[in-house]
Formats: structure tokens, sequence, C-alpha cells
């Protein structure tokens, strides 16, 4: 009889010792898990902290205007931050997707490209004269006798690049929805006799005004960026029409960074708003008055058009 309850006690003893090292096991197994979770949705920290533009207005001068702008955000992140001017939009999506670029200020359409295709992340945007949105506009002179879209078949547009928003996007599909045009490469080809890519609004608008295009379709007023330069700008150069709303500029973010780090980052930024000097900085390079949240779901016009004739834009 005491064999047998040695024999019970000693099996009953190696249960519990297999359900506790079961139990030490699974809790390893789970912590494991966990911490490589919590690894993950860490994310990284660089180094340096890129901020990447793109050329809207005089691209030679950009880099040196944003230099105080990357110095005051390193100084409040505690971080190098080093900017970076791209030959274009599609260049800075490329970059936010390669992670070379962290932070880009990128329009609406670009950030539409980055999010489809590396989940780049819009944390924020612009405000410009008290409002989250604007219009592209045509641009023609006074004197070309162009008083229609319609009268610009057969005309010589141009344009920043394809990558911009209210200079390419919005004004392609306009026009291709007002004249039942099948593609981008239609309207190119067909219904202007030529096109000019300027690299910018401000190049786009001079051509114009020096006769080598018809038509510049910009942000609206590129004109007033114009006066000092060529003081007769607002006569020479009149608006034919303008496009539907279109979402502001955004300050957007690779899907790489620390989401916290990224909290920061935006706090930083939205409390420039309350520095005179940041946020003349915003204005003279973009036009900026004010910085505010953002959202995903207010870009969501801009994917719509650009799904309409994503495979024709030649950006994929």
């Amino acid at each position: 009889m005491k064999k047998l309850y040695g024999l019970l006690l000693m099996l009953a003893l190696a249960l519990v010792l297999a359900a506790c090292g079961g139990s030490d096991s699974d809790s390893d197994s789970n912590n494991g898990d966990g911490e490589g979770n919590a690894e993950e949705s860490e994310g990284m920290i660089p180094d340096t902290l890129v901020i990447g533009f793109v050329p809207s207005q005089d691209s030679d001068t950009i880099a040196d205007t944003v230099a105080p702008l990357a110095d005051r955000l390193g100084e409040e992140l505690d971080i190098e931050v080093k900017s970076q001017v791209m030959t274009d939009y599609n260049a800075l999506v490329e970059a936010m997707g390669a992670n070379q670029v962290h932070v880009g200020f990128i329009p609406a359409f670009g950030y539409v490209l980055a999010n489809e295709q590396y989940d780049v992340e819009v944390i924020l945007k612009s405000i410009r004269y008290g409002s989250g949105t604007y219009k592209a506009q045509y641009v023609v002179r006074a004197d070309s006798g162009i008083e229609s879209l319609a009268d610009l078949e057969g005309k010589v547009w141009a344009y920043g690049d394809q990558g911009s928003t209210s200079g390419y996007l919005f004004p392609a599909n306009q026009l291709m929805e007002e004249f039942g045009l099948e593609s981008a490469a239609e309207l190119e080809t067909e219904f202007f006799s030529g096109t000019r890519q300027s690299g910018g609004h401000d190049n786009s608008a001079i051509m114009v005004y020096e006769g080598d295009a018809d038509v510049a379709t910009t942000f609206d007023d590129v004109r007033t960026e114009l006066e000092e330069e060529y003081p007769d700008v607002m006569e020479v150069l009149t608006v034919l029409d303008y496009t539907e709303e279109i979402p502001n500029d955004t300050i957007s973010v690779t899907k790489e960074l620390d989401k916290e780090f990224v909290q920061k980052i935006k706090d930083t930024f939205l409390a420039f708003n309350d520095d005179d000097e940041m946020i003349q900085i915003m204005n003279d390079v973009y036009n900026w008055d004010a910085i505010d949240d953002a959202s995903d779901e207010e870009y969501q016009v801009v994917k719509d058009t650009y799904n309409k004739f994503k495979d024709t834009v030649g950006l994929d």
C-alpha cells in the first residue's frame, strides 16, 4: 500500500512538474513573440533624420531657405536633421520608399503615390489663406485670344512635372473628362500640340509670359510669386479657369519610423505655428501660413482622381 501511495505521489509530482515546465515554455514563447512585436512596432530612429523637399518655385534657393528649419527641428528632437531637395516629386516618393528620406514635404498626388506604393503615412498638412484645400489654375497670356478650355486644343501646355497635383493631375483629369479623352498620352499628344515640363510652377508661368507655351497649369495664384521679377505679370497673364478643390500639401513619414518618434516630429511641427520664423520659412518655400493635423481620408478625392487614369500617367 505504501508502495502504491508512493508511486501515485511520484506520478502526481511528475504531472505537476510537466505542467509547470509547459507553462514556462509557453510563457517564454509568448514573451519572445511579444518582445518581437514590441520591437517591430517601435520602429527605427535614424542617426540622421532626412527631410525631403521638391521644387515648387525657385529650387536653387530652397536648400538655403529651409536650413534654419532643419536646424530647429534637430534641436527640438535632439537629433541631427539634414534637408534634401529632390529633383521632382517622383524622386521624393522613391527616396521615401527606400527610406533614404524619412520626412517628406510632399503634395497630395505625391502622397497618394507614396502611400500606395510604400505605405508612407500623412501626419500633417499645410494651411493657406485659412484653408486646407486649394485649386489649380490655367494661366494664359491676356492677349492670347484663349477664352475657354476648348480654345486650348492645338496649343502648347507647360506644367511642372507629372507628379504635381495642381500642375498636372487635376488639370489633366478635368480636360480628359471634359473633352472625352481616354488617356493622358492622348491629352498630351492629340489634344495639345506639345508640352513643356518646366520643373516648377513659376517656371511654367514664365514660359507662358515669354511666349514659349500657351497655357500653364499651376497652384493658385502663382503670379504673385513673380511680381518682383516681372512687375507686369498680373496684367500680362490672366487666369482662364480653375479645377475643383484639392487637399493641401502634406508632411508625411516613412513606415519604418518609430511611432513615438513620429509623434514628437508631429508635435514639433505643430509647435512651429507659434514660431514666426519657422512659419515664415514655410511661407517662403511653399506659401504655407500654418500647419495642421491631417489624415489619409482627406486625400481620397486625389486617390479617386488618380485611379481614373493611373495606368496612363507614367508614374507606376
